[in-house]
């Protein structure tokens, strides 16, 4: 069995427990789900499993919440601050944003892995499908904020 985490004591599991209840985004509250199971001795890889995140990103998340405290599990695109490791320039993600409008490449609806792709192709990195899944949430999110 992998070794458990040991979270930083920056909260109290009720507390986190709390974040996670009453976060109001999205992202932010599925973070916060994963540092509350870890928080009940959950290894990092069934905590994620169980929410549907990919291992590499749990690990990044759990070691952020450990350095930085709750500011490292915030969803920094909704404080206005470009994430560091952001994939698409601003020009790139109107682009995305055109292209979301048509029919995917193989003529059915966008999803997480079609968009991923569509990015690997723009930037030549290798894009995890949650990536993809995260820009094609977002975009709507925003095209739905207008409407």
């Amino acid at each position: 069995m992998p070794p458990r985490v040991q979270l930083k004591p920056h909260l109290t599991a009720s507390e986190i427990k709390h974040l996670y209840r009453h976060a109001q985004d999205k992202i932010e509250a599925r973070r916060w789900h994963l540092v509350h199971l870890v928080a009940q001795q959950w290894t990092v890889r069934q905590a994620a499993q169980l929410i549907g995140m990919n291992y590499d990103y749990a690990k990044e998340i759990i070691g952020r919440y450990n350095q930085q405290g709750p500011l490292g599990v915030k969803n920094r695109s909704q404080q206005g601050q470009p994430s560091p490791r952001s994939l698409l320039t601003p020009e790139q993600q109107q682009e995305l944003k055109q292209a979301l409008q048509a029919a995917s490449p193989d003529g059915e609806r966008w999803t997480g892995p079609k968009v991923a792709r569509w990015i690997a192709a723009k930037t030549g990195k290798q894009v995890w499908a949650q990536r993809g899944w995260d820009y094609l949430q977002r975009l709507k999110d925003e095209e739905d904020a207008c409407d």
